[in-house]
């Protein structure tokens, strides 16, 4: 999937040449949920704690860089590029950024509410304790590949 990308999009790629392979959320089901959100759905953005990628010895995403979306199987299914980043806590996200989550409702309270359940919920099974204080990683981004599913 990457070199059809790169080939179909030198330019891109030479601006950003490095790229992670990824999932959305933390099981076969919430991945393949998420990801028809952003297939078939309005999701352009996704949210992920600064601590995770440290523990993951991921350096955090830039603008401009990719990442390979996969199925819950771990099958590669689209190339995301970045295209808006910021830090902030909990607090700090607004309604524009829930909605463009494109998740529940696209509520700031439904983004909260899962949100904070999610996190609790991960942070819980390492042994650590979730807090509205945590760095958050706000990132937009937008489908480059497959062509039928680009924006």
């Amino acid at each position: 999937m990457w070199e059809a990308y790169r080939a179909a999009h030198p330019g891109s790629v030479a601006a950003a040449s490095a790229y992670t392979v990824e999932f959305f959320g933390d099981s076969v089901e919430l991945a393949n949920e998420l990801l028809a959100l952003v297939t078939h759905g309005p999701k352009r953005a996704t949210a992920a704690l600064v601590e995770e990628f440290a523990e993951e010895a991921e350096p955090l995403p830039r603008i401009g860089s990719h990442w390979i979306a996969c199925d819950g199987s771990g099958a590669p299914v689209i190339v995301i590029r970045s295209t808006e980043l910021r830090i902030g806590t909990f607090d700090s996200v607004d309604a524009a950024f829930a909605y463009d989550e494109g998740e529940d409702d696209r509520s700031l309270e439904s983004w909260r509410r899962e949100h904070r359940r999610y996190w609790e919920r991960t942070r819980s099974a390492t042994g650590r304790e979730f807090t509205p204080e945590h760095e958050i990683v706000l990132e937009r981004f937008t489908v480059v590949w497959p062509p039928e599913l680009a924006d």
